[in-house]
């Protein structure tokens, strides 16, 4: 009887289950000679880790450049519940990007996107609407011709909103306070010290206005939208716990 529940739980953590989903590379890392570690936020099952075989020639149908940060791509994965490395038996080009790759501006908002979702993304479950979300925003980018300069900062402002924290809009008044960690404007300024005075809570009213169609008209100078990159990681990191630091952003801050 004993060895009947003991074998019952084994198969219980390491049942086998083929999925095959969309997905979005976050990151990739070397592992050992031949293999890559590959942070992936898919459609069905939400974000995972993948250990991956490097294709050492190009008739290879799983090609090394669809590891890049920010690809998206349909995937064939074995899936075993309580393993930390999943296998990838499959992966094909879902949309594959024109400007992206072919442009420096481009190029340093989705690394930083793709750094910030790799932090941001740690526990996240299957939540389709947020996947639906990243992927047609990156394919915006893609398509754009112009002014998305301000990309970056919508996205992130907008990203809030499925994480759980959007910023309430009520209570909001010319001199009003932005209170970091409750979200929300206020005449009373809290009794702690993480809040915006009424100047900065201006700024985030102001992204709150965003959105990708219509940022374009919204002039800011390069100080503005570097103190709102520093408003938006300053909120975030009260909301997700052990946030880092950013590594792409002096790259991207550099451009724009």
């Amino acid at each position: 009887m004993l060895k009947n529940v003991v074998f019952s739980h084994f198969l219980c953590n390491f049942a086998l289950v083929l999925v095959k989903t969309e997905a979005i590379v976050l990151h990739t890392l070397k592992y050992g000679e031949s293999k890559v570690i590959v942070d992936m936020f898919t459609k069905s099952l939400g974000r995972l880790s993948f250990v991956v075989s490097v294709p050492k020639t190009n008739k290879s149908r799983v090609k090394k450049q669809y590891f890049q940060p920010m690809t998206l791509l349909e995937i064939t994965c074995e899936v075993r519940q309580r393993v930390q490395l999943q296998k990838l038996s499959d992966a094909r080009l879902l949309i594959p990007y024109v400007s992206i790759p072919l442009s420096a501006e481009k190029l340093a908002i989705s690394m930083f996107v793709a750094e910030f979702l790799y932090h941001g993304l740690r526990s996240e479950q299957c939540n389709e609407p947020l996947f639906d979300y990243i992927a047609d925003s990156v394919q915006w980018l893609d398509a754009a011709g112009e002014g998305f300069a301000n990309f970056h900062l919508t996205f992130l402002m907008r990203l809030s909103r499925f994480l759980g924290f959007y910023p309430n809009l009520e209570g909001y008044a010319e001199q009003s306070v932005f209170d970091l960690r409750s979200g929300c404007f206020s005449m009373q300024v809290p009794m702690h010290h993480d809040f915006l005075p009424p100047q900065e809570a201006k700024l985030m009213m102001l992204l709150m206005r965003m959105d990708f169609s219509t940022m374009h008209l919204f002039q800011l100078s390069r100080h503005d939208r570097h103190r709102i990159m520093d408003v938006l990681l300053l909120y975030y990191k009260q909301h997700l716990p052990d946030f880092p630091e950013m590594k792409s952003l002096a790259v991207l801050q550099q451009l724009w």
